[in-house]
Formats: structure tokens, C-alpha cells, sequence
């Protein structure tokens, strides 16, 4: 018998893909001392041939110097540019894993407002303030919103959502979902006008219920959208 015939066969390399909606993949990097500024760029242009949406931005403080949002619907191509940036010099210090989606309370809407939240469109034009955050909820004794009814989740949800409609045109926010990828339930992106919108429109949403008594918060990530040519020598 000949080798080959010893051997199981290797399963193709395909793509994964949810069934509806895109993967949503964030970085966070610092340079090390083999970083390349060019490779970076090649790497960022090779995704977006291929229908990768990528934002990149030059991110303040110390938790890393420059921040990746990456869209795609075959997660393959999400693991292609980290590959790329890796390789590129950049270490990724953090990063955050999720799939679009849109929430159950969302049921009934117009189709095409679905759609948006399913396959959203990135970055929102004008609007080069950016942060992120992961957020969970509460499963406290007393405190476990998991055991609420999903009418009392839903009229609180309706509140955070009727506080949030007040930043509209000042505030585009995407909301993915990250139960059983990554280690918080909800990756929150926020794109603004100005960075104090971004500010306004925490702390004002922090005070409705669903937050205010259920919500966990994880670390805060603030920049600005900067194309990759300007990104790679800010940083």
C-alpha cells in the first residue's frame, strides 16, 4: 500500500462564514522593532481587493498604538490580514471577536433595516472619532438579566434605544454580538463626529436601566479613523 494510501485525506481549506450576517474582527497593535510601514499598507490594500472592509485608526494612550476594525463574511480573510499585519511587524496586544447581527428585540422591523445591522457598511462617512468597547450583562443574585422576562428586557432595551436616537446624526454605532467567541457577549463601535459626541453619548445611555443596573463594561479604546498611508507614520 502506498503512502498516500496509508494517510487520511486533508479536508479542503474553505471558507466559514455564518450563516447570515458578516465576522467582525478588532486589533489592537504596537509596532516591534521589525515593523514596515509598506507591508503594513500591502497588507491592508490585499484585504481590501478581496472585499475585506477595513478601518484603521490611530488610537490615543497607552494600550496600543494603531487599531484594526475588519469586516468580512469568510472568517479565513479575517485570519488573512492579521497574518499580513503580523507579519508586517505589528504585535497584536488585544483584540476582540465578534459576528454582526441584529438584536431580538429588533424583531418586526423593516427588512432593510435588518440588513444595515447584518452587513453594515464601514466606516460612516464624516465621522472620524472612534471608540470601542465590550459589554456584557449582569448574572448577579437579584441582579441576572437573563432571568428577566423578555418584556421587561424589551421595554428596557426600548428606553436605551429611545436615549440613543437622540445622537442620531452625531453618532453612528455598530453593535456585535460575541456570546461564545469572545469573552464579553457584545463588541460596541462607536463612530462620531466629534470625540466629545462619543462622550455624551456614553454617559448619557449609561443612565437608562439596562446599563445603569445590568451592564458590564470592558476596556475603552479611543482614536481617530486615519487612512492606513497616514496610520503607518503616526505610529
Amino acid at each position: 500500500m502506498s503512502d498516500s494510501a496509508e494517510r487520511p485525506a486533508t479536508p479542503a481549506v474553505g471558507p466559514v462564514t455564518p450563516s447570515e450576517g458578516v465576522g467582525v474582527l478588532h486589533l489592537f497593535c504596537k509596532p516591534t522593532p521589525m515593523f514596515d510601514g509598506e507591508a503594513v499598507v500591502a497588507a491592508v490594500k490585499q484585504a481590501e481587493s478581496v472585499g475585506t472592509q477595513v478601518v484603521c485608526v490611530a488610537t490615543l494612550g497607552h494600550k496600543c498604538d494603531a487599531a484594526f476594525m475588519i469586516i468580512h463574511q469568510d472568517l479565513r480573510q479575517l485570519r488573512a490580514l492579521q497574518t499580513g499585519l503580523q507579519h508586517a511587524g505589528l504585535d497584536v496586544v488585544d483584540s476582540y471577536v465578534s459576528l454582526s447581527e441584529y438584536s431580538e428585540y429588533a424583531k418586526g422591523m423593516p427588512e432593510e433595516m435588518l440588513k444595515v445591522r447584518l452587513y453594515p457598511i464601514i466606516p460612516p462617512n464624516d465621522m472620524t472619532a472612534w471608540c470601542f468597547y465590550p459589554m456584557s450583562k449582569k448574572r448577579e443574585v437579584g441582579e441576572n438579566w437573563f432571568r428577566l422576562s423578555f418584556d421587561e428586557r424589551k421595554e428596557m432595551m426600548g428606553e436605551h434605544g429611545k436615549s440613543g436616537r437622540t445622537f442620531a446624526g452625531r453618532i453612528a454605532q455598530y453593535i456585535t454580538g460575541s456570546a461564545g467567541v469572545d469573552d464579553y457577549e457584545w463588541g460596541v463601535t462607536l463612530f462620531g463626529a466629534h470625540p466629545d459626541d462619543l462622550k455624551a453619548a456614553v454617559y448619557t445611555m449609561r443612565f437608562d436601566q439596562a446599563s445603569a443596573v445590568y451592564g458590564i463594561f470592558g476596556p475603552f479604546y479611543t482614536g481617530m479613523v486615519t487612512p492606513v498611508e497616514d496610520l503607518v507614520l503616526a505610529i
